[in-house]
């Protein structure tokens, strides 16, 4: 393998000068899967320029997907959703149903790791039911990506076990290249499942197959994986987070310490516990991944420690689907009022007022207008913005406008694009445009 990687480092650094862009497709989706599109954006973006300017269109196209991809892995996860969007208008414009389907799995992703359970539920939906017929296995398995991760992030670890192993059957590597994508969700979904053997016989067929000499990022997934149904010693954790330039990939890394961070819990190693769960809950609230910050905080409770967020709640941490549903929660409306305003089923508002209540550090819909009370009282409004990342810079109702790119329905884009600038104008939270989205969906 480090004779493919040499030659790979070679293509790459061969690109600069490269003019066709199939060919930097080409190379770049080697890339992708040893985790070399960072060192690959410029070529990328030159293939996207030549589409935008008349060029090829498909390359074009796919490069997007590529950038989303480096995205998705690096923790940008708005210029995620800005590319992944471009790529399906596109896909839309020149009659791409299978590319137009792959790049809303991107938008699955940063969804369900946001904790949007019902976007992510939509999405991968549309996913499963256009490729599914087809036999377009890529989009079926993207689609269980997505729900498993969604899945993973709520604690419902059978679900992600289901759905980790349909895209990579326990034991088995060569089955698809979507393998890596799941291979530490699998062990874990697995472990924390009591499918023990299963966990072990998928950590076996990873480390014969010598995955973790791919790439640091692999290397960093593959000690993790092994470390988990290890009660023995810790190394395989330690040397998972000594891995070179791990906080390049600012989503993995902190699943690590997070489950790191669990064990030594376990340990009664309170102290060593509370350091990788903190360090977990910083990056996850660095990337709005809400339910993940949720999993880290509920573990620092445990260890007797609060929670930043428990000593001073602050709504600000909060998406804006959730940040409305607490406010309709604190006025008094019941599950089903809320829903039916806001086009929810009634379980889905309770899930997300039990996201909700920790993360504002309250256990009763009682104390949820106190707790908005005190972000006003801050300065911060009635309702505050959501944080996002530094590097963050696309505003979230273009996230509600990419969710509502359906491929399979061309003639719903224009009217999509016209309540997307009308709520724009109107200043309109991503809430207010999916009703209008779905009012125009339905006339």
């Amino acid at each position: 393998m480090a004779t493919v990687g040499g030659r790979l480092a070679g293509c790459i650094a061969e690109q600069d000068h490269e003019t066709s862009p199939a060919r930097i497709v080409r190379t770049g989706t080697a890339a992708l899967y040893v985790d070399r599109l960072p060192h690959y954006r410029n070529p990328l973006w030159r293939a996207v320029q030549h589409g935008r300017e008349g060029g090829a269109v498909t390359s074009a196209i796919e490069a997007l997907l590529l950038l989303s991809a480096d995205g998705w892995l690096t923790g940008t996860w708005d210029d995620v959703l800005a590319t992944s969007a471009e790529a399906s208008a596109l896909c839309q414009e020149h009659g791409y149903p299978l590319l137009a389907g792959m790049s809303l799995s991107y938008q699955a992703l940063v969804a369900a790791a946001r904790g949007e359970h019902d976007k992510t539920r939509a999405l991968a939906s549309q996913l499963a039911s256009w490729g599914g017929p087809r036999r377009a296995l890529i989009l079926t398995q993207r689609a269980c990506r997505a729900r498993a991760l969604d899945a993973a992030g709520r604690g419902d670890f059978e679900t992600a076990y289901e759905n980790a192993a349909t895209v990579a059957p326990p034991g088995t590597l060569d089955y698809t290249p979507q393998g890596l994508w799941v291979l530490f969700d699998l062990v874990e979904a697995a472990m924390r499942t009591g499918r023990h053997d299963t966990a072990r016989t998928h950590i076996q067929a990873v480390l014969e197959t010598d995955v973790a000499s791919l790439s640091p990022r692999l290397a960093m997934l593959v000690a993790g994986a092994t470390a988990l149904p290890d009660d023995g010693t810790n190394d395989a954790f330690e040397r998972a987070l000594t891995v070179p330039d791990a906080t390049r990939w600012p989503f993995d890394l902190p699943r690590v310490h997070l489950t790191y961070g669990e064990r030594l819990r376990r340990d009664r190693a309170t102290s060593d516990a509370r350091r990788h769960l903190s360090a977990a809950r910083e990056i996850f609230n660095q990337l709005s991944a809400a339910p993940w910050v949720a999993r880290a905080s509920s573990e620092l409770r445990a260890t007797g420690q609060p929670a930043a967020d428990d000593q001073r709640p602050d709504p600000g941490t909060l998406t804006p689907q959730q940040r409305e549903i607490a406010t309709l929660a604190a006025a008094g409306l019941t599950n089903k009022q809320i829903g039916e305003r806001l086009y929810l089923s009634h379980r889905t508002v309770a899930t997300h007022l039990y996201q909700i209540f920790p993360k504002l550090g309250v256990t009763s819909r009682a104390a949820l207008r106190d707790a908005l009370s005190s972000n006003e009282d801050r300065g911060g409004g009635p309702i505050a913005r959501t944080r996002r990342p530094a590097w963050s810079a696309t505003p979230h109702w273009g996230q509600a406008a990419a969710h509502s790119m359906n491929f399979s329905a061309h003639h719903r884009s224009a009217s999509a694009a016209l309540a997307l600038r009308s709520c724009k104008a109107a200043g309109g939270s991503p809430c207010a445009f999916r009703r209008l989205w779905m009012q125009e969906r339905d006339l």
